[in-house]
């Protein structure tokens, strides 16, 4: 979890510096810093779907599911 938060900062912190160096404004590199992250997860998953029904040589990439007992 740890990672993932240190990612997720990094994530932040490099929109916001791009929003700011691109407008100058820190309410644009505010706004970039907050949105450009949502619309980026949204997009993952959807690109993660996408791979799941991806067919290479007849078989289906999909991840092994973990049984539950």
């Amino acid at each position: 979890m740890a990672k993932t938060l240190s990612f997720a900062l990094v994530h932040f912190s490099v929109a916001f510096v791009v929003g700011y160096a691109i407008s100058g404004s820190v309410l644009v590199g505010g706004a970039m810093a907050l949105v450009e992250p949502a619309i980026n997860t949204v997009a993952y998953h959807l690109h993660e779907r996408a791979w799941e029904r991806i067919r290479f040589g007849g078989v289906r990439l999909r991840p092994p599911r973990l049984a539950v007992q």
